[in-house]
């Protein structure tokens, strides 16, 4: 059935709007004149979704963060949940998700549980917070949930932002790196290839030398060849690492890193078991936990692996046994979750196994990013010191024939 947005007025002169689901716009009308409603403006609502779906904005996380935890707090403080969204709305965290929440209060007013409102937005609401606000509306405690979901999403991005925070300065020693090398390259090097033709036609021009002259060259010449064989190679890595054999292959090459795949298989765990942990402890089923919490990984194989544990659980056996088996989990964090499971406190053990992985991976961090930053140095270094070497020999040659 379709539905319409509607901007409506009051006997009292109140204006309102929201969205209806109706047969046609007659119908519509019909429904707001029996709510006692003037109808003012009445538009199919597919225009507005498109909006949304294509050209909305970018909801940014900690606006999402700061939304749960102040919904929280207004129905803890016993205001109804439709008040609560409209002072939401009104506060205008974002443009983006203004327009969002004026369209789940709309479907709330109609009659729409808040989950099955919010399911509707999933590029503001994934299917995690859906998932445990569905619970806590079934179970009472939806304002606990919120405030879990305000806690995880602020956490999460508290951990994302230290992992780029920590990889910002390799980034920027790369960048200037590389912008150093084109300088010199591109700039200095062709300066110098006159005084070296003399030398050139006797055959007493350095390898090294030619070399570099020779990388100018193609710099300078066949410029859009390397920019089109970067784009083009850019293009084709993408295009097989979106295929199924190719994700596959890559996933499990990260994961076999050296140093690097270690940090990468202990932040996906992380995630992993903290959502994993946070969906058991709102009261979600172990079997819908894992099918949601499995993709947060952002790994195929430790995807697999976790569907494997969801059908070992369905013939009644254990969750730490197919981690075992699969090799792809850390022997320390099988047998927490095996205690966990033999206690029958899992949901606080994932909890702090997470807490566990991520100070592990803050540390494997930190001493990588010290490797990292020398490593780097030297490289650039050593190519600023092959270009000058390039530069110089020659001229120690002329000077020792002038010598003679």
């Amino acid at each position: 059935m379709p539905e319409f947005t509607y901007e409506a007025l009051a006997p009292s002169g109140t204006r309102s709007q929201g969205t209806l689901t109706a047969n046609s716009e007659r119908e519509a009308m019909a429904m707001l004149d029996g709510r006692g409603l003037f109808p003012v403006r009445i538009a199919p609502a597919q225009a507005a979704t498109q909006r949304w779906s294509f050209g909305g904005g970018r909801i940014k996380t900690r606006a999402m963060a700061t939304m749960y935890a102040q919904l929280a707090d207004l129905l803890h403080a016993g205001v109804p949940l439709l008040k609560s969204l409209d002072i939401l709305e009104a506060q205008n965290i974002s443009p983006a998700l203004s327009e969002v929440l004026r369209e789940v209060r709309a479907r709330v007013a109609d009659g729409t549980g808040l989950a099955e409102a919010m399911a509707q937005h999933p590029r503001a609401f994934n299917e995690l917070a859906v998932s445990m606000i569905r619970a806590g509306q079934e179970g009472g405690f939806l304002e606990d949930v919120l405030r879990r979901i305000a806690d995880f999403t602020e956490h999460q991005e508290d951990l994302k932002a230290k992992v780029t925070g920590a990889l910002a300065y390799p980034v920027f020693l790369a960048v200037v790196g590389f912008v150093i090398l084109i300088v010199l390259v591109v700039g200095f090097v062709p300066q110098f290839e006159k005084v070296f033709q003399d030398l050139d036609k006797k055959g007493e021009l350095p390898a090294l030398t030619k070399g570099l002259m020779a990388v100018s060259h193609f710099f300078i010449d066949y410029w859009y060849v390397l920019i089109g064989g970067i784009a083009g190679t850019t293009f084709l890595i993408r295009w097989w690492k979106n295929s199924a054999d190719g994700r596959h292959l890559l996933d499990t090459l990260r994961l076999k890193l050296p140093i690097v795949g270690s940090i990468y298989l202990n932040l996906a765990l992380s995630r992993f078991t903290r959502i994993l942990g946070t969906m058991l402890q709102n009261g979600i089923p172990i079997l819908n936990a894992l099918r949601i919490a499995k993709d947060s990984t952002g790994n195929v194989v430790l995807s697999e692996a976790i569907g494997r544990s969801a059908e070992n659980i369905k013939s009644g056996d254990s969750l730490a046994e197919p981690f075992r088996t699969s090799k792809q989990f850390p022997r320390d964090v099988v047998e927490m979750v095996a205690v966990g499971e033999e206690s029958n406190t899992l949901e606080r053990v994932l909890i702090d196994v997470s807490t566990g992985l991520e100070k592990r991976t803050s540390r494997q961090l930190e001493l990588f990013v010290r490797l990292l930053e020398p490593m780097m140095l030297l490289v650039m270094a050593g190519i600023t010191l092959l270009v000058v070497a390039g530069l110089l020999l020659p001229i120690f040659k002329m000077s020792s024939t002038v010598k003679q």
